[in-house]
């Protein structure tokens, strides 16, 4: 007990506070149990310290752990709660819940017994809540925190501090704002350095390194991450990096499940199953025809990388321009909580009103002509016009 809390009071000590996600606003930190999920790398490690740095300091009513540590192999979770709450104990801030067995059943006994107790939780994005044996869903409030927008980027990289647009605003008054935000920086330019290397807040460390570390990320999601999922079978992760990486080389993909499961010798509903895990992993985007849910039976019509920066670690001699464009476009609405499908006509349906065709600046609505509510999100231009709206724009709405 004593060496974990000397671990926490270090980690907190070092944490720095420069930049703090938009994320730790929102949530309502006085709920008494709440979970934050996210991808790896994504950044709620620093999350969770930066929250306990500025509200708690270095005090014994609040404690940082991981249950990747070597305490947690011989000790119960609930014991560890009890005695630190027995020393005056009031917040426990949880890393990689999902690494220790039947976390779901003792953090709902941990809530349920100890009343004056604030439980706070990190987790993989492969974790369903809802399909845990204890009905935790009931009683957590839950968070996702997503890869950086391209509204954080800049945000982070120092470069323009911008307020959020709702899809609406930007809709209607896009070439007003445009007009007013290109006067304060170079939108396209700083564009183009997100896509290769700004998802993750990782990049502020080292951009020369950046995609060998994500690209180590990835190899920890499907090697690590995804053998706590129930059934799976850890002798597939080799065949379903191999899987991945034919994604990559691909996208945007139209799935033939014959064709993966003869490349990857993986069985057809297999594949089906894996590419629900990839997309619950944040490792691809997948998108289907309106009034179709993602599910583990149901292979989606189209698949994409999850960011841009994926395709430039897994397959740098692959980056399509188009590709990339639509694969941004559908990660930032999709991350501004926008629910995405695929329309009869162009190549998005947001909210199941807006359709959207993505191209380059010559791009024309031939494809989306006669079709209400239709937009034109329009590569390498800094303003537009009518219903051609500026690709970068999008990614101010979170």
């Amino acid at each position: 007990m004593d060496n974990l809390k000397i671990k926490s009071n270090l980690i907190i000590q070092q944490q720095m506070m420069d930049v703090v996600r938009p994320l730790s606003k929102i949530i309502d930190w006085s709920d008494r149990l709440i979970s934050i999920l996210g991808a790896r790398g994504t950044g709620k490690t620093t999350l969770l310290l930066q929250y306990i740095k500025a509200n708690y300091g270095i005090s014994n009513e609040a404690i940082y752990i991981t249950m990747d540590d070597i305490y947690f192999t011989d000790n119960l979770l609930s014991d560890f709660a009890k005695e630190f709450r027995q020393n005056g104990g009031k917040a426990i801030f949880i890393d990689e819940i999902h690494k220790y067995p039947n976390w779901a059943k003792e953090v709902k006994n941990i809530y349920d017994f100890y009343k004056d107790l604030k439980i706070v939780f990190t987790g993989s994005s492969i974790i369903d809540i809802s399909r845990q044996n204890s009905d935790l869903s009931r009683r957590a409030v839950q968070y996702e925190l997503t890869g950086l927008s391209y509204r954080e980027f800049l945000g982070f990289a120092g470069i323009a501090i911008l307020p959020t647009l709702t899809l609406e605003n930007l809709l209607k008054n896009h070439v007003e704002i445009a007009h007013d935000l290109t006067s304060k920086f170079r939108p396209i330019q700083h564009l183009n350095s997100y896509l290769k290397s700004g998802y993750y807040p990782f990049f502020l460390e080292n951009v020369n390194t950046y995609h060998i570390r994500l690209e180590k990320v990835v190899r920890l999601i499907i090697e690590e991450d995804l053998q706590f999922i129930a059934g799976f079978n850890p002798h597939h992760s080799r065949k379903i990096y191999q899987l991945l990486y034919i994604l990559s080389t691909n996208v945007p993909f139209k799935p033939n499940i014959s064709n993966l499961s003869e490349k990857t010798g993986i069985s057809r509903n297999m594949i089906i199953e894996y590419l629900y895990y990839l997309n619950n992993a944040k490792l691809i985007n997948s998108l289907s025809a309106a009034g179709k849910s993602i599910s583990t039976l149901q292979k989606p019509d189209k698949i994409f990388l999850e960011n841009t920066n994926l395709s430039f670690a897994l397959s740098p001699g692959n980056t399509d321009k188009g590709s990339l464009r639509e694969a941004f476009f559908m990660n930032q609405l999709t991350n501004a909580a926008h629910d995405v499908h695929l329309p009869l006509k162009g190549d998005f349906l947001v909210d199941d009103q807006f359709t959207f065709e993505i191209g380059g600046k010559g791009k024309s609505a031939k494809q989306i002509a006669g079709t209400e509510k239709a937009f034109i999100a329009v590569d390498d231009v800094e303003a537009g016009i009518g219903n051609k709206i500026p690709l970068w724009m999008f990614g101010l709405l979170s």
